[in-house]
């Protein structure tokens, strides 16, 4: 299970009300995207669910565990259970690809180095970068990092991906190969999804379509069905309220004077 719930949350900065009343739910195996503008709000929600910030009040839910009361100790095997992928990708400079993708093993696991190998190497396999693992990150491109990040965030078999931004300033073909990595996690591994962004047609891509696998064995891409049921929505934060939270018609079709301006 992967589960996160925020109930009543409220949180402030000095005297900087950042998030009022704030609730959320994403079931596991769902995806949530949250929009807003510079301080609605939506970087700080990123950072409680692994408990990077705590609320002022409210509470914080990790399957059954209100974050927000829990010691670092018992913190660290709900974390373990979290990937994140930082804007820019946020990779080691000094360190080749593979030992990029691997800190994480090697830091907090007691693995062999084959087992770390072979781990690093199918997650390399995964986000297309299997013959880069020796390369340093300054031979990179920019759509290559953040395929090295989401490497490094999905070793371990985490049940939560967290992106922040990670299709900021990329080129629209790389930005949708990204996009592909997100909803292949989403949909074929079953990881839980949030991904604060400002990239509009990145967050309309990852509502409006899902990965599936054919008898073949092919990936396609293909609509999501509404009456299907959907795996993904959206958040709008506006000064540290949700404006607006629903599916992509809800988004596209609200009257909302701020949310029309905000999506144009």
């Amino acid at each position: 299970m992967s589960r996160i719930v925020f109930d009543r949350v409220n949180k402030s900065y000095g005297k900087n009300l950042v998030l009022e009343d704030f609730s959320m739910k994403i079931e596991s195996g769902m995806g949530k995207i949250i929009l807003g503008g510079g301080g609605s709000g939506k970087s700080t929600v990123l950072k409680m669910i692994p408990g990077l910030v705590l609320p002022d009040s409210g509470s914080v839910f990790i399957d059954e565990n209100d974050i927000s009361t829990l010691t670092e100790d018992e913190m660290m095997p709900i974390r373990s259970r979290i990937g994140m992928v930082f804007q820019e990708g946020a990779l080691f400079d000094s360190m080749t690809v593979l030992e990029n993708v691997a800190y994480r093993l090697r830091e907090h696991t007691t693995q062999t180095e084959q087992v770390i190998r072979d781990t690093v190497m199918e997650a390399l396999g995964f986000v297309g970068l299997g013959d880069a693992a020796v390369r340093m990150p300054s031979e990179l491109s920019g759509g290559m990092r953040r395929r090295v990040a989401i490497a490094r965030a999905m070793v371990g078999n985490p049940r939560i991906i967290l992106y922040d931004e990670p299709t900021a300033g990329l080129d629209p073909i790389t930005s949708r190969s990204i996009c592909n990595l997100i909803m292949g996690l989403r949909d074929i591994r079953g990881v839980t999804s949030v991904m604060v962004t400002n990239d509009l047609d990145a967050a309309r891509t990852l509502a409006a379509e899902k990965v599936v696998i054919d008898e073949a064995g092919n990936v396609n891409f293909i609509d999501q069905n509404i009456a299907e049921g959907l795996n993904t929505d959206y958040i709008i934060l506006h000064e540290g309220k949700i404006r607006l939270e629903g599916t992509r018609e809800d988004l596209q079709n609200s009257g909302d004077s701020y949310i029309r301006e905000f999506l144009d």
